[in-house]
């Protein structure tokens, strides 16, 4: 089984992938294709079985569910990304205050980015200082 079709195994059951009319993910923007594609290399690097997957990834949308998720797809790569933080703080690849003041730099990064252009951590104001 190839790694996209285990990722897609391993949701199916908690949170199927969204698919397009020929079977392939589709994805709203591209920071959502990253996600999945950094989904598969982490498990490749064998960071996390794709059971591991599966339940924390059931866990971070029941989680927001109880907060009042709309359930209506819009935020599932949002679950996806918290998902992915989450492991990687649990495995010891990221410190919870590395993945916030990563998430700060993208969002100051984002506000610096004059519309139509790509963000880059290199436009984060604080960056430069």
């Amino acid at each position: 089984m190839s790694l996209p079709d285990g990722l897609a195994a391993a949701a199916a059951p908690v949170a199927p992938i969204p698919r397009g009319d020929d079977g392939a993910p589709v994805f709203s923007a591209p920071w959502e294709a990253q996600a999945f594609a950094l989904t598969l290399a982490l498990h490749e690097r064998g960071l996390f079985t794709w059971k591991e997957w599966a339940s924390a990834l059931a866990e971070e949308i029941k989680r927001a569910q109880a907060a009042g998720d709309p359930d209506d797809g819009s935020t599932y790569y949002r679950h996806w990304l918290a998902t992915i933080e989450r492991l990687a703080a649990a495995k010891g690849v990221a410190s919870e205050a590395a993945l916030a003041e990563r998430r700060e730099a993208w969002h100051r990064a984002a506000h610096a980015t004059p519309h139509g252009l790509p963000i880059l951590l290199e436009n984060d104001p604080l960056a430069r200082a």
